[in-house]
């Protein structure tokens, strides 16, 4: 199983500076790991810096209590029970989405089904994650206030 947090971070965005959600998988922020998947398709359609230029959800509308990150979306793109994972450097998460189908179980949540909302690009050399659902909720309520 993985490991997540949820990192308050700080970030500077088109609207201002504001304090976003960024899971961390193992240490490493989700953007990152995006990225070097997202990369041979960017690189394709001759924009190598789209891939993995995400930023954190806004904290107000997903931190815990918040049930987005465990199977109740706040923000879906595709309105099909997604969840967005994060959003555009923008400051407007819809401008650039990332999401995944984030399926909870008994003991463990899942994170699988990646798309962006503007490019149909390959995601199947992003596998799916799971998480020990104790340790996952535990992350979320450390995004309280």
């Amino acid at each position: 199983m993985e490991s997540v947090e949820f990192r308050i971070v700080e970030q500077e965005l088109g609207v201002g500076v504001l304090s976003t959600v960024v899971p961390h998988l193992n240490g490493v922020p989700l953007p990152d790991l995006i990225r070097t998947v997202e990369l041979p398709s960017a690189r394709r359609e001759g924009q190598p810096d789209l891939a993995g230029s995400y930023a954190g959800l806004p904290q107000d509308e997903v931190r815990w209590p918040s049930r987005h990150y465990l199977g109740d979306p706040v923000l879906s793109w595709f309105g099909d029970g997604d969840t967005v994972l994060l959003g555009c450097r923008c400051g407007d998460w819809g401008c650039w989405p990332f999401t995944a189908t984030v399926t909870v179980v008994q003991d463990t949540v899942v994170w699988s089904n990646y798309r962006t909302g503007h490019r149909p690009w390959d995601y199947r050399d992003l596998r799916d994650f799971a998480f020990q659902r104790g340790q996952y909720e535990h992350a979320l309520r450390v995004t309280a206030r």
